[in-house]
Formats: C-alpha cells, sequence, structure tokens
C-alpha cells in the first residue's frame, strides 16, 4: 500500500450500538482493533476519516441530541481528523466522501466499523463500485443477530461471515486486523 494515497474509514463506532435492543452481537473486541488500526495509523500521520450516522428522529439511538450519538472514546476523532455524518446506510450518499478522498489523491481505502451487514458493507460496496481499491477489516466490524422475512432468526455470527464472503474478491479484500498490520502495512 502506498502510505500518500490510503484513508482509514471508521464506519459509525458510536454508543448507540452499546444498546442492548441490538441483541446478540460477535467480534465483542471490533471496536479494539479499530483502536490498534487507528493508533498505527496516526504514528503513520496517514488519512483517517470518521463516519457517524445521524438520525433526524427524535427517538433514534442516533439522534444528535441523545449521548449515544457520540463515537466512542476508542475511536474519537483527534486533531484535524475528517468527520463526516450521514442519513443513510452509505458513506457515500448524501456526503463529500467521494470528493475528499479524490481530493486527497485517495486510491486504497480500508474500511472498519459497525455493522457489518449494513453501514460497512453498503460502503465497502460503494467504495469498490467507485474504484477503490479497498479493504475490509473482517474483526475491526461486527453483526448482530438478525431475523428474515419468514421470522427466522440467523446468528451474528453468520449474518458477519456471509456479509464477509459476499464481499470478498468482488468489491473489497477482506483481511484480519493482524493481516493489516503485519502484511499490507509492513
Amino acid at each position: 500500500m502506498d502510505s500518500k494515497k490510503k484513508a482509514f474509514v471508521i464506519v459509525d463506532v458510536q454508543k448507540a450500538f452499546d444498546d442492548e435492543k441490538w441483541g446478540e452481537r460477535n467480534n465483542l473486541n471490533a471496536e479494539e482493533n479499530v483502536s490498534l488500526i487507528l493508533k498505527r495509523w496516526r504514528e503513520e500521520g496517514w488519512l483517517v476519516i470518521h463516519i457517524q450516522h445521524v438520525s433526524d428522529d427524535p427517538q433514534s439511538l442516533f439522534h444528535p441530541k441523545k449521548d449515544t450519538f457520540a463515537i466512542k472514546e476508542l475511536a474519537k476523532p483527534q486533531g484535524d481528523e475528517v468527520v463526516i455524518q450521514k442519513k443513510v446506510n452509505s458513506s457515500f450518499i448524501g456526503t463529500n466522501l467521494k470528493d475528499y478522498l479524490r481530493a486527497n489523491d485517495v486510491s486504497e481505502v480500508v474500511i472498519a466499523g459497525l455493522t457489518t451487514p449494513h453501514c460497512v458493507s453498503t460502503t465497502t460496496r460503494m467504495s469498490g463500485n467507485l474504484g477503490f481499491t479497498t479493504y475490509l477489516v473482517s474483526d475491526a466490524t461486527a453483526a448482530f443477530g438478525l431475523k428474515d422475512q419468514n421470522n427466522h432468526y440467523y446468528d451474528a455470527d453468520t449474518i458477519h461471515n456471509i456479509t464477509l464472503a459476499t464481499l470478498h474478491e468482488e468489491f473489497a479484500t477482506v483481511l484480519t486486523t493482524d493481516e493489516l498490520m503485519n502484511d499490507l502495512l509492513s
């Protein structure tokens, strides 16, 4: 990876996802892995972009007046790190993310955050479709269990793993934190 042309995009690492309403979750250390990558990124002086989901619904955990709207402490923006707010699953829709990446000559994007089948997946798909070389860090994202249209429940690991399978080698290269740190960034 060319250090002058990559960005670390951290999607929705917000306190809202600590709420019990979401149910069972996998990768309980995902945020710690985000923090490890973020530490390395900052040490190298590479581009960091924080994505923050915002809702207009005052009842939503993502409403700006709720404490749960805040970015978690271990991923909190520092210095001149950019925070881009979005209202939909994709970090590219209704935001300046694509223009910001292009203006900074970014060609490679590393994505982590919450949640795997929703905002992380949608952002990863669009990143790949827009022509960025995209890497998704599998253990720096997490999923919650979900029910389908027939009320069939799928556990968090199943949701996570199937989502990663649909992204790998189609929209992104899926790798672990260790693989990113030891192979790609060394």
